[in-house]
């Protein structure tokens, strides 16, 4: 998978408004300024466009199947056509079903909990938590990282072909890295699997924000992602693909909505019969927001054009990544080399500083928010900073005081809606941090990295 390289005039690819772009926050130093937030990995702003559709549905809201009045009608109608629109926004085939689930993680437990009692699954160490760990009761094969594309494929092969017994098989892997932003060889990868009898998720929380995502042209049986990356509220997922295992499983949750038809038998006992469609794993009253907002973010992002704003996010890489060479002291984390191509996610360490305290001050000296730690990536960020995988750590910054090196890493992450003048002052933060130093005293609180009140550095 490859995106495209052309750069875009940025003035002629505007970023999208979203929420919160011209929200203020105070500086320790003093004054306001704008925030900068560039920390759309974990959580990206939602756009406006959504919001407004989700505010002009509110009036409407109603419960949705099975109740016969009018909003409930119109919900319900709203909540089926959200789910036709993810389909057309993942390319779905013909006899694909869309599941809506909480988030990433959710939709990876439900597949999890859905796959034959004998399938192995094979899994990279690179992989956020959410694919890494839901596999609980398969007999699991953890690959190491590889350092080329090729070299991912290969590893899989070998892995596959030396699978013993032979049955059925699952392959997780990420589209986009949530630490390096890199692209991952999907089609590749999915054309290996399929060669040795194995099926194949895509977990696609970091690149549905950032690219395309084609069920039927990458090849994939299942792709996973959360709604809150994809610029629309928390609360909300999708696990689309084959519907025959999910048919097979007995339902995620038991409960109202997966269940056609409930009657007591003579001897006491519950006869179910479950839905064989997509409700079969949706129990409970659904989030029909949250669905809608995610439909909405689809039809956003395609009717802006995905390849212009594709293009404008590799000139926004091309910036941030030119600018951060330009800094002997700062090392930015790869698997693949420099060359590989990547979405607007970038993580990086810098010579003689915490990580937890760069990244403080970048957001009590300058108002931008970025992320620090291991990004619920633990193996793959070990492997990138050189310590052992067996080293103690959390997602959050570890207790090291500021200036103390630590076992984790800065993450900067942008998207659809990032002035340009986010990652300008960005850059320009790093530049003045690395060479002036913080302008202000910080201690370590919790394991954070937080400002001294009211002490200013000595400078």
């Amino acid at each position: 998978m490859s995106v495209p390289t052309a750069a875009l005039d940025s003035s002629v690819c505007a970023p999208l408004p979203v929420l919160g772009q011209n929200v203020t926050v105070p500086l320790v130093t003093g004054g306001e300024v704008t925030y900068a937030a560039l920390d759309y990995a974990a959580s990206a702003p939602a756009l406006q466009r959504v919001w407004d559709d989700v505010a002009a549905y509110a009036p409407y809201y109603g419960s949705v199947h099975r109740g016969a009045g009018y909003l409930s009608q119109l919900s319900t109608d709203l909540f089926e056509n959200s789910r036709r629109t993810v389909a057309e926004f993942l390319g779905c085939r013909a006899d694909d079903q869309v599941v809506f689930t909480r988030s990433t993680t959710d939709s990876l437990n439900l597949l999890a909990a859905a796959i034959p009692a004998d399938c192995q699954v094979f899994v990279y160490e690179t992989e956020h938590h959410a694919s890494l760990l839901p596999w609980r009761d398969a007999q699991v094969t953890y690959l190491n990282a590889p350092r080329t594309p090729a070299q991912a494929v290969e590893t899989l092969e070998r892995a596959l072909a030396d699978r013993d017994p032979y049955g059925p098989a699952l392959v997780c892997v990420t589209g986009a890295s949530n630490v390096t932003g890199e692209l991952w060889p999907v089609r590749e990868l999915a054309a290996a699997a399929h060669a040795h009898g194995a099926r194949i998720v895509l977990d696609a929380a970091q690149l549905a924000p950032h690219h395309p995502v084609d069920i039927a042209e990458l090849d994939v049986d299942w792709v996973a992602f959360s709604g809150h990356k994809l610029y629309a509220p928390f609360g909300s997922g999708v696990l689309a693909g084959r519907a025959d295992w999910l048919q097979a499983a007995e339902p995620y949750l038991a409960g109202g909505g997966a269940s056609r038809k409930v009657a007591r038998r003579a001897d006491g006992g519950v006869d179910v019969d479950w839905h064989t469609t997509a409700a079969r794993h949706e129990a409970g009253s659904p989030n029909v927001i949250g669905v809608y907002s995610i439909a909405s973010a689809c039809k956003a992002l395609t009717e802006a054009g995905f390849e212009g704003l594709v293009a404008r996010e590799q000139e926004l890489v091309g910036r941030v990544r030119e600018g951060l060479a330009e800094v002997p002291e700062v090392r930015v984390l790869s698997l693949f080399g420099d060359d590989a191509p990547r979405v607007g996610v970038i993580s990086f360490v810098v010579s003689g500083w915490n990580s937890s305290h760069f990244a403080a001050a970048l957001s009590a000296e300058y108002g931008i928010g970025v992320r620090d730690g291991l990004f619920c990536a633990h193996p793959l960020v070990r492997t990138l900073l050189g310590s052992d995988p067996q080293d103690p750590g959390e997602c959050g910054a570890p207790e090291a005081e500021p200036g103390e090196r630590s076992l984790n890493a800065i993450r900067v992450s942008f998207g659809a809606g990032t002035p340009d003048e986010h990652i300008d002052r960005f850059l320009r933060a790093v530049s003045e941090l690395v060479r002036e130093g913080a302008r202000w005293n910080y201690r370590t609180e919790d394991g954070r990295c937080v400002p001294d009140r009211g002490e200013a550095a000595q400078v």
